[in-house]
């Protein structure tokens, strides 16, 4: 994908994060983490178990404050924002609506208790949208964007196979037109062949609807395929970026060169 990246220059940031630490122990967690992401772009994270990529993840979409650096989120109804200035409850209205999560385990992401269509609606009454009959429509036509079958709208998601799911939360997030997605491991504990229809559907929807994107995956593969560029991390440090192929067909620093190694070895 990044053979296709935008130049960005003259674009103003969606997102600036400014020098963003976090630690929940003595080497666990993330330090000095700068970077800016633009709209349209997708950034991929990676590093192997313990880096820091998830922590910053979680620093990134407000669901663990870090201890020092902020995290500017440009916002298209409230403005220039810094999350971590403001108050939690517009953190949560940007969850809502600007923002969605890919979580790795779906049932993170979804009620497994109601219906897919309710799953989706709920999204779409959290941002107003009180119409029963459109609701259900938008619905419908989410799951067939996510190629599931609309005849399935009332059933739950413990009736569908892991990818299902996967695709089911992908689609509760999307039906309200997000800017900001982010993504842990989307991919991860899912069949190779159900992978790969996955990231096929994650790519193709991401450039339809101009999503920017931070994924953190340990798959350099996943992260070649979707994302324009690519930070590595190791014991909490960012030590290579750029954009993807670069980073990956010429790395050069010594970890990024030992995981680039070890997949082609694999």
């Amino acid at each position: 994908m990044s053979n296709t990246a935008q130049t960005w220059q003259d674009i103003e940031p969606l997102l600036s994060v400014q020098q963003l630490s976090k630690f929940y122990a003595p080497g666990k967690g993330c330090g000095d983490v700068s970077f800016d992401l633009y709209p349209g772009e997708v950034l991929g994270i990676v590093g192997e178990s313990g880096s820091g990529k998830s922590t910053l993840l979680n620093s990134l979409s407000a669901r663990l404050a870090p201890d020092a650096g902020k995290v500017i989120y440009r916002s298209e109804q409230f403005g220039e924002l810094d999350l971590y200035a403001g108050e939690e409850s517009l953190r949560r209205q940007l969850m809502r609506s600007e923002w969605g999560i890919v979580h790795q385990h779906a049932a993170d992401g979804l009620r497994m208790n109601v219906s897919a269509g309710a799953n989706i609606g709920e999204r779409l009454m959290a941002v107003g949208e009180r119409h029963y009959g459109d609701i259900r429509a938008r619905a419908e036509q989410w799951l067939q964007a996510v190629e599931i079958d609309s005849n399935r709208i009332d059933d739950k998601p413990t009736q569908f196979s892991g990818g299902m799911q996967q695709r089911l939360q992908i689609a509760r997030n999307l039906v309200t037109h997000p800017r900001l997605i982010f993504m842990d491991e989307p991919t991860g504990g899912l069949d190779v062949s159900v992978q790969a229809r996955l990231l096929d559907l994650l790519r193709t929807l991401v450039a339809q609807l101009g999503l920017s994107v931070i994924i953190v995956t340990h798959d350099l593969a996943v992260a070649r395929l979707l994302a324009h560029r690519l930070m590595v991390m190791r014991r909490g440090e960012v030590v290579e970026s750029g954009l993807t192929d670069q980073v990956l067909d010429d790395p050069q620093h010594p970890y990024t060169q030992l995981l680039v190694s070890s997949i082609l070895q694999n």
